[in-house]
């Protein structure tokens, strides 16, 4: 048992002590304002304040844990032995930086409550990013930072006890668009093949019209692929169907297509089924409500994890709707076009709302990658270093390696590719 004192015990605090050392490093700790205590603990302990008690373990502190709101800060970031850190903490300080601070200046996403400019989707810009700006959007400071600290603790306390968290892999397949043809009413399906056969796409349209008269598979139905591929490797996989109404950014089969909830309910037995949110659920909790419901109806079991629509979150407000609509996990923690740790994490954590300094109960999972982030990248073999970079990374720390590929991709024009990478990337990243 870690004890620490602090001058003042906040929500702030306590959130990030237990994101830190129980979370992340597996350690059990207890808090004190009482000096006497501090100095009557017998075992590992270390203070958390502006000024040390004796010689003991120590590190300064900023004021960010022990604030209310959101204020104007000033944020130089330096190196701690080869990893970008900011919140310098002085001589007298065991380590030269207040991780505890910074760590949760990431994990709150305190910047996205800052004024920014949103793209088009309403979502906050990567290149706005602390991480982006400073170039470690790619490493998982916030564990990084633990490890360091862990590896100082044990310096001090050789008889240090902690419980070793492991690696996790979790293959998430994004179906915002089951099918490319099938399954979509008379009306869409004209309009389609007007639109390509307008465009010139006859490609397109002869496979429309294989699909049509089922001379030819869907190229998106790559379902019975994917199920057989988790089963062999033994890989822990997630689907998300949207399952919601036709809208300007919602395509997908009608949630009454029957075909369609057979498909989910057969991916159900053999895989996590979840709710890949639609952009009209945007901002709306009772929508949201229709959604999760719907879904769990077909697959007859609770829906508890979620993921937006192009990865869209507005802090606070989406992490407040999917608690609102009884979400318990969310999978969007990330960019969609920037590979990397948005929030600095590759282990889970409970959103923290600033605007009413509480810890909302709701798991948030980042992802180290979304599938369109890797198109613009100028070689297979640039894709394969960069994934390669990231799972060395994850697992140096103990993280979760989350990927997301999108059935629009693993069946687009480029499918044999996208499949090999796919194998590729749970051939040697699963365990």
């Amino acid at each position: 048992m870690l004890l620490i004192y602090t001058h003042k015990i906040t929500s702030r605090f306590s959130y990030t002590m237990k994101q830190i050392f129980t979370r992340i490093l597996g350690i059990e700790i207890t808090f004190t304002t009482k000096v006497e205590d501090f100095i009557k603990h017998s075992g590992p302990k270390i203070t958390y304040t502006k000024q040390p008690l004796q010689n003991e373990f120590f590190v300064r502190s900023n004021d960010l844990l022990f604030e209310q709101g959101i204020n104007d800060l000033k944020i130089n970031v330096g190196d701690w032995e080869g990893v970008p850190c900011f919140f310098v903490a002085g001589e007298r300080s065991t380590i030269p930086f207040d991780i505890f601070s910074a760590s949760f200046y990431l994990l709150s996403r305190y910047e996205e409550y800052l004024p920014h400019v949103k793209d088009v989707h309403g979502r906050f810009p990567p290149k706005e990013s602390i991480a982006y700006q400073n170039g470690f959007l790619q490493q998982p400071v916030v564990d990084l930072w633990a490890f360091k600290l862990l590896e100082k603790l044990k310096e001090r306390f050789p008889e240090f006890e902690y419980k070793q968290r492991s690696y996790n892999y979790t293959s998430v397949v994004d179906v915002t668009t089951s099918h490319g043809f099938a399954h979509r009413g008379f009306v869409r399906s004209l309009s389609g093949m007007v639109l390509d056969l307008a465009s010139f796409k006859l490609r397109r349209v002869g496979k429309r019209i294989g699909v049509w008269f089922n001379t030819s598979k869907d190229p998106f139905d790559n379902y019975e692929y994917l199920i057989n591929l988790h089963k062999k490797l033994k890989v822990k996989s997630m689907f998300f169907f949207q399952f919601a109404s036709y809208s300007t950014y919602d395509k997908n089969v009608s949630p009454n297509n029957n075909k369609f909830k057979f498909l989910i309910k057969s991916i159900a037995d053999y895989s996590q089924v979840a709710l890949a949110a639609s952009y009209s659920s945007f901002g709306d909790d009772s929508l949201l409500k229709i959604e999760k419901k719907r879904l769990s109806d077909v697959i007859n079991r609770e829906v508890n994890s979620s993921r937006m629509r192009y990865n869209r979150v507005d802090i606070p407000n989406t992490y407040r709707n999917l608690v609102a609509a009884e979400f318990t996990d969310d999978y969007t923690m990330g960019y969609t076009h920037e590979i990397g740790f948005r929030a600095g994490t590759c282990v889970p954590f409970y959103f923290y709302d600033i605007n009413i300094e509480l810890q909302q109960p709701i798991r948030v999972h980042p992802f180290s990658f979304h599938d369109y982030a890797l198109v613009s990248m100028a070689s297979k073999e640039e894709i394969a270093s960069k994934i390669s970079m990231l799972y060395q990374r994850v697992k140096s720390v103990n993280g979760d390696f989350v990927t997301i590929f999108s059935i629009e991709l693993l069946g687009g024009d480029k499918t044999e590719e996208w499949k090999k990478l796919y194998e590729s990337v749970l051939n040697q990243y699963h365990v």
